[in-house]
């Protein structure tokens, strides 16, 4: 049984509760956050996020409101972070010196203690994510361990092993022994070109459930012995979440929804369906910067929420340890990143989810600070790099 018709017009979205009376475009004479007004579950997807208009004024605030949305709120200065540094940075954003960032967020010690929208930026408008969906899709693996439906010793089990309905006999050599942890460090070996990817595509029937993997490890090239070189791409997440959807109850869609999503009080989101059926693993949801926020906590806190480990701890270390590092120093876990931020003449270990346009949640733990970024740049803009460099300083004092 999959998810009702209103949940899955290409994407999960709920409707959204508590919309202000503020127009779109100005700061709301509360001093709340600005909003998106009458907004619902049509109205979210890439395409029409493109035509918000930009805010006539930034909404920039050092204390941030209490939404009621388990999201625990502190004041930038007195729970951390020098004030005049941030705001200046703030300021700057706004004048467009760091790109097309849409908002900024800062969580000290587990407290939003800074919270700023620009351009397209809205406090109830989830904005697409692009590759964090990956990472989102890792921490699914994690909650199908932690309910019992997977194991971590599955992590080193072939994928097939789990996708029943595939036809062995139609693989290409090697690809029975592509391992699900494998495949979610982007060593799954699949090496598919572009124009037969294409003609695949012209076919959508034959992609639909598990056809899509069958696919893919049909008209891949040989698939070597470990250890593979590393790829990015987008054939490894979609494996993961096939994975989750053959082995917990109901639908992929479903457990997202109830298991991970609900349980961490996400409801206005949006998830696009992927060719296969499944949601879209590669790039395709959409958050809320506050819920942003809230799946760099789940992993800052070690799979914990509010008290209920949602998560095992050893599988989140494992996700964001450094697994495979490329010659640039940079490493990826299973779908997060990981590398030494330079601030100054220190460096910093950074924990993120990266998304194209410039969606980011940079977690530091050395300091217990979470930042989350949203943009619509070309490519991912220079966050990555200059927000360490501006930001981290102010919380070392």
């Amino acid at each position: 049984m999959s998810l009702p018709s209103f949940l899955r017009l290409n994407f999960i979205a709920l409707i959204f509760a508590s919309i202000a009376a503020a127009t779109a475009e100005e700061i709301p004479a509360s001093g709340l956050a600005p909003e998106v007004t009458d907004l619902n579950s049509e109205d979210v997807s890439f395409q029409l996020e493109k035509n918000l208009p930009d805010l006539k004024r930034p909404f920039i605030n050092p204390s941030p409101g209490d939404r009621k949305d388990g999201i625990p709120v502190g004041e930038l200065g007195n729970d951390g972070g020098d004030k005049e540094a941030i705001l200046t940075f703030a300021n700057e954003i706004a004048g467009g010196d760091h790109g097309e960032v849409d908002s900024l967020l800062l969580c000290k010690g587990g407290k939003l203690i800074f919270e700023s929208y620009y351009r397209r930026g809205r406090v109830n408008y989830p904005h697409y994510q692009m590759s964090i969906t990956k990472s989102y899709t890792a921490i699914a693996v994690g909650r199908a361990i932690h309910l019992g439906h997977l194991s971590m010793e599955d992590l080193d089990k072939p994928v097939v092993d789990f996708l029943r309905n595939i036809n062995l006999n139609h693989l290409v050599e090697g690809a029975e022994h592509i391992t699900l942890a494998e495949a979610m460090n982007m060593h799954s070996g699949v090496r598919i070109s572009r124009a037969e990817a294409s003609e695949l595509m012209k076919t959508p029937k034959v992609l639909k459930e598990q056809g899509q993997i069958e696919a893919y490890l049909t008209h891949s090239e040989p698939i070597p012995p470990s250890p593979r070189e590393y790829k990015y791409q987008g054939s490894d997440p979609s494996m993961a979440m096939q994975v989750i959807e053959a082995a917990t109850p109901g639908t992929s869609w479903q457990f997202l929804e109830k298991e991970l999503l609900g349980k961490m009080g996400i409801r206005n989101f949006a998830w696009q369906e992927d060719v296969s059926g499944l949601p879209k693993s590669a790039a395709g949801s959409s958050m809320r910067s506050r819920d942003m926020l809230k799946w760099g906590l789940l992993v800052m806190n070690d799979g914990q929420w509010k008290g209920e480990q949602l998560l095992p701890d050893e599988f989140v270390e494992l996700a964001t340890s450094r697994i495979h590092t490329n010659p640039q120093g940079t490493s990826y876990g299973f779908f997060w990143w990981r590398h030494d931020a330079p601030v100054g003449e220190q460096t910093f270990d950074c924990i993120s989810g990266r998304g194209a346009g410039g969606q980011f949640i940079l977690m530091f733990p050395e300091i217990d600070l979470i930042a989350i970024v949203t943009a619509h740049n070309k490519g991912m803009g220079k966050m990555l790099k200059t927000l360490p460099e501006r930001v981290v300083p102010g919380f070392l004092k």
